[in-house]
């Protein structure tokens, strides 16, 4: 991990949506990666590890550390999606070297146009044939059990992107058991199956952190209602409930501890935005919570929207 620096050298992490281009944020900005997802409404900056830390560059990554606690995060451009594999698998390799020997608890991924076709498989099932060879390379043939949190949706600018959470407290991951886990999904989803847990729990320093992955309206392996917002919405909402009941956060998030709770909603379709946001306020939504309203492909050409949450306790 990087050695330690100057307080005038430790900045707070931070994620910006809805800027002109993905790249690394500016020095006066703060460590981060600035992101070309279109927000629809809501917060603009997500800064979850609010304290500051020290940064690091590596060769085609980044590091952001403080205490029990790193990100590292990094971003590029594909100009061969029929190469995504090999180049997913060797930016997954480099962030998986960067963690050393801390647990992974959270991974957002963000992927090129990632519905579309190339080399006889969609840019989402060559992204996870690639991260799967990384995990299996590092970690063995039983690195499922050690999967965490994940999400990963499209993007339109050509680039490559994901952020890591990694730290020394050993995690729980979790899993929804009305959902077949992603790692086990049949080949009908593509040569390597999805490498993610449902959720992950964390202890970081004082704080207790449950990491939702993305999550939308599947239940087993199979997409419920292809193209239909009102009925995605209420199995997604069903499944966030089962993801919290198991990860120990109550029902639906509503655990008494609970002082900070951020979501990001991805929308396929920038003109279902007033549906889902009436519809989330009324059952998921309270008035102190971060969220972020994106419009993004998710990795499911039927699916209309996908929900993801960071909670602190």
């Amino acid at each position: 991990m990087p050695s330690a620096a100057a307080a005038h050298d430790l900045f707070p992490f931070a994620v910006e949506f809805g800027q002109p281009a993905t790249a690394e944020m500016s020095r006066e900005r703060g460590p981060g990666l600035a992101l070309q997802l279109p927000l629809l409404g809501g917060v603009a900056r997500e800064s979850i590890f609010s304290g500051r830390g020290e940064v690091c560059a590596l060769p085609g990554l980044s590091l952001w550390s403080s205490g029990d606690v790193t990100i590292g995060w990094a971003t590029e451009r594909v100009r061969d999606e029929s190469r995504l594999v090999p180049q997913t698998h060797a930016l997954y390799s480099r962030m998986l070297a960067a963690a050393k020997d801390r647990h992974i608890y959270r991974i957002w991924n963000y992927v090129p146009r990632i519905n579309a076709r190339a080399g006889g498989f969609e840019n989402y099932q060559a992204f996870c044939e690639g991260r799967s060879l990384a995990f299996e390379e590092k970690l063995g043939r039983a690195f499922p059990q050690m999967l965490s949190a994940a999400s990963a949706v499209g993007t339109e600018d050509g680039c490559l992107s994901a952020i890591f959470v990694a730290g020394t407290a050993a995690p729980r991951h979790v899993e929804n058991p009305e959902q077949l886990p992603a790692y086990r999904y049949p080949a009908e989803h593509g040569p390597r199956s999805p490498s993610f847990s449902r959720a992950t729990v964390a202890q970081i320093g004082a704080r207790r952190f449950t990491f939702i992955s993305g999550t939308a309206a599947i239940k087993g392996h199979a997409t419920v209602a292809p193209g239909a917002l009102p009925e995605q919405l209420r199995c997604t909402l069903d499944n966030l409930r089962l993801i919290s009941r198991e990860s120990g956060t109550g029902e639906l998030f509503n655990a008494a501890e609970l002082r900070e709770r951020h979501f990001k909603v991805y929308l396929r379709h920038a003109e279902d935005f007033a549906a889902a946001k009436n519809f989330l306020e009324g059952e998921l939504l309270r008035p102190s919570d971060a969220v972020s309203y994106l419009q993004a492909d998710i990795c499911r050409a039927a699916l209309n929207i996908e929900i993801e949450a960071t909670l602190v306790a």
